[in-house]
């Protein structure tokens, strides 16, 4: 099995033209197209560091303490309801 020649690509436009419509089309390949340039962008701009950063320490970052949670409180306990009782 090779790879796709005309017929099959034909024949796989025209199934998606009739899941998907004539009005639908347009608009994956346009979500694709931009899917696939944000996924370009990220990969290279992705560049290693240069040597002269590798060297340098970096400060470490200020770390805050997680917010402390609010001291338990107690409940009531609750009446038993008539009605359940019964």
């Amino acid at each position: 099995m090779g790879p796709l020649g005309w017929p099959e690509i034909v024949i796989i436009l025209v199934v998606l033209l009739l899941l998907f419509g004539a009005k639908r089309l347009p608009e994956m390949g346009r979500s694709l197209g931009r899917g696939m340039r944000e996924f370009k962008d990220a990969v290279t701009n992705s560049e290693p560091p240069a040597p002269a950063e590798i060297g340098t320490p970096t400060p470490p970052a200020a770390t805050q303490a997680p917010p402390a949670s609010p001291a338990p409180t107690e409940v009531a306990p609750q009446q038993p309801n008539e009605r359940a009782a019964s």
